[in-house]
């Protein structure tokens, strides 16, 4: 690689050293391991094909097209709007689903033209994901009940939701274990109070307290499977990891902690003095430390091999794909990563959850870039039951070194005076799923389309705002290469040359 080579010419390289096993590449994944990675391919493809010429656009086809009937009222709405030439809400609307379409049409919505600091697109994309998000159980904080109703559709009916209310622990853990949809309710309720309680496991304990008290008491107190290995991602300083070892050993558990960080050791020095003791005492306590781990590539990660089946809790806390200077979180040209991120992240733990583990997501309920709806919908696609959305303040683990998990953390934390923009701690919510495969042979994971260069080139916001001509094709340029580095697991330290505006 040239010393001196830009970031386009360093992309260029990156398709050319992937050469011609690129469309079929499978990074070397053992057989049943390659549905955990086959979105990442598919998005690295999708990414790499925009540098490959007019066979890059034949293999962009193979990989996403727009159905007729989506492209004709992809159309309708921006003729409607008077946007016709406008890529970026072309590509926002491009992947929508004809039933977000259809109520986009019905609705009679359309961006503002003379909204402030919002362009077209942006609009676009927050009302659509708000529009998704009607259709969910919501951002904030549900019991287990709640989710139960949500997830079997009983949500309306006043009376069931009253009944299972009513019911004590025994009771309500034998209602949420055993009813498929088939049997009535109230013949399963009669059913629960004649079942014995369990003998010997936790979760029979206190078989006559309140039902939705105990049942969230589980979830709150942290008391998960003594025997299973559990594994933290993207703990930046791993005081999460440490405060999870050290409530393990004092419940007795013999199973291990994975902890992990998406940086590498030398940056984790630079920004955290304390990073050396804390991984000497996370290892005092049969620990084990994992760097430069992304949670969506872990199947082509040597370091979980065998361990496939066997993890029975994973902790991601406030996940985040990393910001792109010039843009906020929830812009269209940058957001795609938020979303997908959480939909490759359930994908990838399919194979290593064992069935009944539960998985736990911390996030603020109105975050723009991975938005609740974003946690709770990729979970979904990947057969991880919702079970609870609990306050982080109630949380058991919640007293850790918060931290913003970038360069800021070198001179500020977030926990000594220093707070996250647009986020207040009530806010903050663990979003808790159990994972239950039905064995069934899961459609291809869905992706959210990555803009093409092109669409970069056509953005007028952000960090495009006042760039013209060949600067703004530079930028473009450099923005996508940052992107197809991602999508190749392949970070580099610093996209930017001097003067640029992406970092």
């Amino acid at each position: 690689v040239p010393a001196h080579a830009s970031c386009s010419e360093l992309a260029k390289l990156l398709i050319e050293a992937m050469g011609a096993k690129d469309d079929s590449d499978d990074e070397g994944v053992q057989d049943h391991l390659k549905d955990a990675v086959e979105g990442s391919l598919r998005l690295k493809r999708l990414l790499s094909s925009d540098l490959e010429g007019e066979a890059g656009q034949a293999k962009k086809q193979k990989l996403f097209s727009v159905g007729k009937e989506e492209a004709s009222k992809v159309n309708t709405l921006l003729t409607r709007w008077g946007l016709t030439d406008d890529l970026p809400v072309k590509h926002v609307l491009s992947g929508s689903s004809l039933e977000e379409l259809d109520a986009l049409i019905s609705s009679g919505w359309k961006p503002d033209p003379f909204s402030w600091g919002k362009s077209p697109a942006d609009l676009a994309q927050a009302h659509l994901a708000q529009l998704r998000e009607k259709s969910t159980a919501g951002g904030g904080t549900l019991d287990h009940v709640s989710a139960f109703c949500f997830k079997w559709k009983l949500n309306k009916d006043a009376a069931i939701l009253t009944a299972l209310r009513k019911l004590n622990h025994k009771d309500l853990r034998y209602i949420m274990d055993n009813y498929n949809g088939e049997k009535p309710m109230a013949e399963l309720i009669d059913e629960a109070e004649k079942n014995e309680a369990k003998e010997g496991v936790a979760t029979a304990c206190c078989p006559e307290g309140p039902g939705t008290q105990f049942v969230g008491r589980f979830t709150r107190l942290e008391l998960i499977d003594a025997v299973a290995d559990a594994a933290v991602f993207g703990d930046a300083n791993l005081s999460f990891a440490l405060n999870l070892v050290k409530h393990r050993k004092a419940l007795g558990h013999v199973g291990r902690v994975i902890a992990t960080t998406f940086e590498s050791l030398e940056v984790l020095r630079e920004r955290y003095k304390e990073i050396d003791e804390t991984i000497r005492i996370l290892e005092e306590h049969h620990a084990e430390v994992y760097h430069e781990v992304d949670c969506t590539r872990i199947a082509v990660n040597p370091q979980f091999r065998g361990l496939e089946g066997k993890i029975g809790a994973v902790y991601y806390n406030f996940p985040h794909a990393g910001a792109v200077g010039g843009f906020f979180d929830g812009h269209p040209m940058v957001n795609w990563r938020h979303e997908n991120l959480m939909r490759l992240f359930f994908r990838a733990l399919r194979s290593f959850v064992k069935p009944g583990g539960i998985v736990k997501v911390a996030s603020n309920m109105g975050a723009v870039g991975v938005r609740f709806s974003y946690i709770t919908g990729g979970a979904l696609e990947n057969e991880f039951d919702h079970v609870e959305t609990m306050p982080f303040m109630q949380w058991a683990l919640r007293r850790y070194g918060r931290s913003y998990g970038d360069k800021r953390d070198s001179y500020r934390r977030p926990d000594s005076g220093e707070g996250y923009n647009v986020q207040r701690a009530e806010r903050d919510m663990v979003y808790t799923f159990t994972y239950q495969p039905t064995g069934k042979t899961l459609a291809p994971q869905k992706i959210r389309l990555p803009p093409t260069l092109a669409v970069l080139e056509a953005c007028t916001d952000g960090a495009f705002d006042v760039a013209q001509g060949e600067a703004k094709r530079n930028l473009a340029k450099k923005l996508h290469a940052r992107f197809l580095s991602e999508a190749l697991a392949n970070m580099w330290d610093d996209m930017s040359e001097p003067g640029s505006e992406i970092r």
